[in-house]
């Protein structure tokens, strides 16, 4: 859904350029589109302006300092801010105040297709069981709420033809994988279970599926996609198969009891994440596959 003419390259507006954002910018530039970013970082500014951004301004997402300084006509927003702080008032400055300032701007011009990047961490379920974008949200964490208010301001938004919303799994990729920098740091105790369901997302896959909704048939509008790579696999998998791939020592995770305690007082909080995420809507309706099917597909590049 574009309003863009044949002789003009499709536009493009970036708030929240860092792991996620930073790549879509490079990729969008490499397509030959016309790309402008906002972010708060003065050192990521720099870099974006290497990548041969046509516009990068530098203030925080939820004033309006910036709000008279970017076209409100591009065909394509991409909202992927990440948390100003980590607790609930560094999610509410991104994620609430943030996002309405973005609609404040748009409401002033003309949008064609908005992405926003959520969390899978707007379920509550805790008891490892399959869970799709029709599933209950009901007695989602503080954090999780504070997303799905966030979500919720999109709906009706003035000056927006449609958005997506993509609620992203674990990310990893290049330059971020936690758990292979701990093994390599000699570590092998884990706190927490082993059995708990990671649900993994590399970075190239979500990139992949942000195109894919910018460029989704017009008669696709208003959805809501989970994206992960659609294999969950047990922590203790996961971890072990790293560090046998690196040769370090085998992981040791928290005591049976301690688990089942630990899980007693967090599942009852509604924020344990341990849940088997079903991201196969998005590949139904836009078409999306991951490149990198599981974990062992994705970390294999890493690792080399």
């Amino acid at each position: 859904m574009s309003s863009q003419s044949l002789s003009q390259p499709p536009k493009l507006v970036i708030f929240g350029c860092g792991y996620v954002g930073s790549e879509v910018a490079r990729q969008a530039v490499a397509k030959g589109w016309e790309v402008r970013a906002l972010t708060r970082n003065p050192d990521k500014a720099h870099a974006l302006r290497e990548l041969g951004l046509a516009q990068v301004e530098v203030a925080e997402l939820d004033s309006d300092a910036w709000h008279d300084k970017f076209d409100p006509h591009p065909d394509y927003v991409l909202n992927c801010v990440s948390s100003a702080g980590g607790g609930l008032d560094g999610y509410r400055k991104s994620y609430i105040d943030g996002q309405r300032s973005i609609l404040q701007w748009a409401a002033g011009g003309h949008v064609g297709t908005y992405v926003y990047t959520g969390a899978t961490s707007v379920y509550p379920q805790a008891d490892g069981e399959w869970v799709d974008e029709t599933a209950s949200t009901d007695n989602a964490s503080d954090h999780g709420s504070l997303l799905l208010e966030s979500e919720g301001l999109l709906a009706g938004a003035p000056g927006v033809s449609r958005w997506f919303v993509l609620r992203l799994g674990g990310i990893y990729g290049p330059g971020r994988h936690y758990f292979v920098d701990a093994l390599r740091a000699g570590q092998n105790d884990f706190p927490g279970s082993g059995e708990t369901w990671l649900n993994l997302i590399h970075r190239d896959d979500i990139v992949r599926a942000v195109f894919a909704s910018f460029e989704a048939p017009a008669e696709i509008a208003n959805r809501i996609y989970n994206v992960t790579d659609g294999h969950p696999a047990p922590r203790g998998e996961i971890i072990g198969w790293l560090a046998k791939e690196l040769g370090a020592s085998e992981p040791v995770f928290a005591p049976a009891q301690a688990r089942a305690r630990d899980s007693g007082r967090r599942s009852a909080a509604g924020s344990l994440p341990n849940r088997r995420i079903d991201a196969g809507l998005i590949g139904r309706e836009l078409g999306w596959s991951p490149q990198y099917g599981d974990y062992k597909a994705g970390f294999t590049g890493l690792l080399q």
